[in-house]
């Protein structure tokens, strides 16, 4: 059911949380990024791989840029657009309960994808560095499913996002 505009306007401290997320993701990031231009960190994560193949690409580049871009600057313009978009248009979001959906979902579904790559990243580099090929396949066996898993939860966030949006701008097609 869609809210009213003094619902829209009276409380938007809900979206602090997309804020602090995407401020958090943004420190982690630029930890990330200073901890692997150390000199032994960066010559373990060439030995592996980074960022062209092998364990290492998932540590740098693929972890790196999706904490900096999907959990600092993607989650960032979602609360940005839940807050522009009334003041915009004149019309209120169209769900509160699907606003809180899309950062949940979104949400976990970065710590998961960041976590996930991270994980794999470092296992599968020891077990490559031990010239331990089967246990670096049998790791990379749970790799598919679980990435899959956590990629699905923040999807569901960007659909849930998109769906809002639509609806809202539904609305305001109406009430033109």
């Amino acid at each position: 059911m869609p809210e009213t505009k003094n619902q829209t306007r009276a409380d938007d401290t809900h979206l602090v949380k997309f804020l602090m997320v995407s401020a958090f993701c943004f420190f982690i990031g630029t930890v990330h990024g200073v901890l692997q231009v150390i000199r032994p960190i960066r010559a373990w994560l060439d030995s592996i791989g980074s960022p062209y193949g092998g364990p290492g690409h998932l540590i740098d580049p693929l972890a790196h840029a999706h904490i900096n871009v999907v959990g600092g600057v993607v989650i960032f313009i979602m609360g940005a657009s839940y807050y522009l978009l009334p003041r915009m248009s004149g019309v209120p979001i169209y769900s509160r309960r699907l606003v809180d959906h899309t950062f949940w979902w979104t949400s976990l579904g970065i710590a998961g994808f960041y976590s996930t790559l991270m994980i794999f990243g470092i296992l599968e580099g020891f077990a490559l560095l031990d010239d331990d090929l089967a246990r670096m396949d049998a790791i990379h066996g749970y790799y598919g499913h679980t990435i899959a898993f956590v990629s699905t939860a923040m999807g569901v966030g960007f659909w849930v996002y998109f769906a809002n949006l639509f609806m809202t701008f539904r609305e305001f097609r109406k009430a033109r």
